[in-house]
């Protein structure tokens, strides 16, 4: 018969016990034998209520959810050729994101000749990271993937 180490519903330690014979145990209280480590040599059960030990572990679970913050991530998007007052726009949007707690991903996609200026594009998104103040860190570095400059900032902690 394998042995189990067997802990009753008070928290008591009943010690090393059969299988069988913890199953009696249980049955007799009315509540059930759960094993609560089943790694350790030899596993370890407890006698309880498996109902309301289910229970408990999804409150557990709801409360550890709802202290989450979830992050999105926001976008912001800037033209080649943007004005100063549709940048300045921009550069509101995302701190304005960036005070909610999110994430903010700038993207500029360039189109037809715009291609081959890229390092002014690029140098274009580095200058609305650095004008967006020193209360923002670079999570994700300005990339170039195909027509698409991107970089995601976020606010320093």
């Amino acid at each position: 018969m394998p042995q189990v180490v067997v802990i009753d519903d008070q928290a008591k330690h009943l010690g090393e016990m059969d299988t069988v014979q913890a199953l009696a145990l249980a049955q007799e209280r009315g509540l059930d034998l759960v094993e609560v480590a089943p790694m350790a040599r030899p596993p370890v059960c407890k006698i309880l209520d498996f109902g309301a030990f289910i229970y408990q572990q999804e409150r557990q679970q709801r409360k550890a959810r709802a202290g989450q913050k979830k992050v999105d991530l926001k976008g912001v998007r800037l033209t080649f050729g943007i004005g100063h007052h549709d940048r300045e726009r921009q550069r509101l949007l995302a701190l304005k994101f960036l005070e909610e707690g999110h994430k903010v991903q700038v993207e500029l996609r360039l189109r037809g000749r715009q291609n081959a200026h890229r390092q002014l594009a690029q140098k274009n998104v580095g200058q609305f990271i650095t004008d967006l103040g020193d209360q923002v860190v670079t999570e994700q570095p300005i990339n170039i993937l195909g027509n698409r400059i991107t970089a995601i900032v976020g606010r320093k902690k």
